[in-house]
């Protein structure tokens, strides 16, 4: 029996960037470096920052108007010098081990490549052994705000929506979950006010992953299971 037979599991969809990590001003910078790498002018550091949270190519396109692969790869050279810089929000690492420990399959839902998890989860202080499992955008065709990322890491692991959550920071991590047919449960720690979190549909709304495990008694995880 594979994971998609079992039993549906009730279960946390939890983003990184912005949510677990402290990267997406990085991300900001070093995608307004990367455009202009890339000769495309016009784009400013707000621009790319309300970007972040969506898959690379699909970033490009909203910010550039075009394909350019150029500015990808200038993305990441310019994000691979400040990678050192990175630190995790606090309560990151306590909020995904609560989630484990309340009996919630745990999968890290991400727009990200996947050779970023090699250094990101020491980062968090996450083991692998704590996770029921990782998809990112390698495994889909199209990343947020599409659902696709969050569909299926529940059904590659088998993961039952009406008892599955997602966890973000960006209006396009609450399209995607409710594109998906879940919840969505956000932290501003990604930069996004509350206000446009709200209006984007978002069902509950945090401080960060800290405040989060404190009122952890009034979230939709602890009704999960």
């Amino acid at each position: 029996m594979n994971d998609s037979e079992a039993r549906p599991r009730a279960g946390v969809l939890l983003d990184i960037d912005g949510t677990l990590l402290d990267t997406n001003y990085l991300h900001a910078l070093a995608w307004w470096q990367a455009m202009r790498d890339a000769g495309i002018t016009g784009v400013t550091m707000a621009d790319t920052h309300q970007a972040i949270g969506i898959g690379n190519a699909e970033l490009v396109q909203r910010l550039a108007g075009e394909d350019n692969e150029q500015a990808v790869e200038a993305h990441s050279t310019r994000y691979r010098a400040l990678r050192d810089q990175v630190v995790a929000f606090a309560g990151s690492v306590d909020l995904v081990t609560a989630c484990r420990d309340a009996g919630l399959a745990v999968v890290l839902a991400t727009s990200g490549v996947t050779e970023d998890l090699e250094w990101m989860l020491p980062v968090i202080g996450v083991q692998k052994d704590v996770l029921t499992g990782i998809v990112t955008s390698a495994d889909v065709e199209s990343a947020k705000p599409a659902p696709d990322l969050l569909t299926v890491a529940m059904e590659k692991f088998g993961l039952d929506p009406s008892r599955t959550v997602a966890v973000g920071d960006t209006v396009w991590d609450v399209r995607a979950a409710h594109g998906a047919g879940v919840r969505s449960v956000v932290v501003t720690t990604g930069g996004i006010s509350r206000r446009e979190l709200a209006e984007a549909g978002a069902d509950e709304i945090y401080e960060g992953a800290a405040d989060l495990l404190a009122r952890w008694s009034e979230s939709s995880l602890s009704r999960l299971t």
